[in-house]
């Protein structure tokens, strides 16, 4: 296996085990530089000019390659922009456009909640009868048939770490006849993703958890490769137009994939997630994913030998999770926030999961052990048990 581990490229402080980048990750050291560099040669000396001198025009597609040769897809089938939210509804309504006699979209309970309400928020739009089914996550190639017209999943369970089949269920979804969309959050930058070769027809997701983008990085859509220059995108921006600066008073979808832009680009941010893709030059997918899954072992076999307080609750199986672990413990939310105070850096998600994230370009052996070790300091201990610790904080 190769070593993938690249530590001197994130910025960390000494002393803390970061097991959080499945819901943030952490700065690259040069982001800074970078942001500087930015504000100083390209918007504080080209002001306008920067669009064209600077390439910011262009820039979310050309960071959209970079995205896209983590998940398996060709050149110039991504492209960045706006938020994981619009993404969705992008997607599921230009989804539901290809299937106009049907009327159900299919999810699992499981999916991350957004995507859910967004499909919530465009069927009330639409108010055409549409209806959205979820079903428990072992149940979704079984309620795949004829009516379904999109199946809406996540890869990757966001609490739980278990993962879908892809292969398996895009293709039940084509022999029904139904859109297939992928959300991706939990799984670029994390595990070996072909979303090309799986044909589903649309992908999504963020750049801020594995990719280390930055707190609101910009979001990512895939769109297959035939399908790009026919789907009618319901958000119809003005940087999706076929000629933006011709300023026509009717909209005319862009080429490809750059139809699915909406509005200007965000390019602080756009910067900032454009060097952290530095960190993956070099790097394969496979590589990751072995680095991954060992230290994921390492922490479960320490966690139940040390700590039998806790409960496994994700997939015991490595081939069926993830790059995250999940314990579950009645009283989770204090336990996290007694080992934030101790610098072990995870997160908790309702009811009782405390979640771990792994990600090998900044953890190794060492800082499995070292959080095992506390993990177990505070469980024993008690260190939980302190009123402070179960005081909710707006974000878990």
């Amino acid at each position: 296996m190769t070593d993938v581990t690249r530590k001197d490229l994130f910025h960390m402080p000494d002393g803390l085990i970061y097991l959080d980048g499945n819901s943030l990750g952490p700065m690259p050291v040069g982001v800074p530089g970078a942001l500087e560099e930015m504000l100083h040669k390209e918007w504080g000396v080209q002001l306008i000019r920067g669009w064209n001198t600077a390439g910011w025009m262009v820039q979310p597609a050309r960071v959209g390659d970079m995205v896209g040769r983590l998940i398996g897809a060709p050149a110039g089938s991504v492209v960045m922009g706006d938020t994981l939210s619009v993404k969705v509804y992008q997607a599921v309504a230009a989804a539901l456009k290809m299937r106009p006699d049907r009327r159900v979209i299919l999810s699992d309970t499981g999916n991350f909640p957004t995507d859910l309400y967004m499909v919530e928020g465009l069927i009330s739009t639409l108010d055409r009868g549409y209806e959205l089914r979820t079903v428990e996550p072992d149940a979704v190639a079984d309620a795949i048939d004829e009516t379904v017209a999109v199946v809406m999943l996540t890869e990757v369970d966001y609490r739980t770490g278990r993962m879908h089949d892809m292969n398996a269920i895009t293709a039940k979804a084509h022999g029904a006849g139904a859109v297939m969309i992928w959300d991706l959050a939990h799984s670029a930058g994390a595990i070996p993703v072909d979303i090309a070769g799986s044909e589903a027809e649309f992908a999504v997701g963020c750049t801020y958890k594995y990719l280390n983008g930055g707190p609101g990085a910009p979001a990512f859509i895939y769109v297959r490769s035939d399908l790009a220059d026919s789907i009618e995108p319901a958000l119809s921006g003005w940087l999706g137009h076929r000629d933006p600066f011709e300023f026509k008073l009717n909209y005319q979808p862009g080429a490809g994939i750059e139809r699915m832009r909406v509005g200007t680009p965000p390019v602080l941010q756009m910067t900032t997630l454009e060097f952290a893709m530095k960190a993956w030059e070099g790097v394969d997918m496979a590589d990751v994913r072995a680095a991954s899954i060992a230290l994921q072992e390492r922490f479960i076999e320490g966690v139940e030998r040390e700590v039998p307080h806790l409960t496994l609750a994700s997939p015991r199986d490595s081939a069926r999770r993830g790059s995250q672990v999940s314990f579950r413990f009645e009283q989770g939310y204090a336990a996290m926030q007694a080992l934030i105070h101790h610098n072990v850096i995870g997160d908790f998600r309702a009811p009782d999961i405390m979640r771990f994230g792994f990600t090998p370009l900044y953890l190794d052996a060492g800082d499995i052990d070292e959080a095992v070790a506390r993990i177990a300091r505070v469980m024993h201990d008690r260190l939980w048990d302190r009123s402070e610790f179960k005081i909710r904080n707006r974000v878990t």
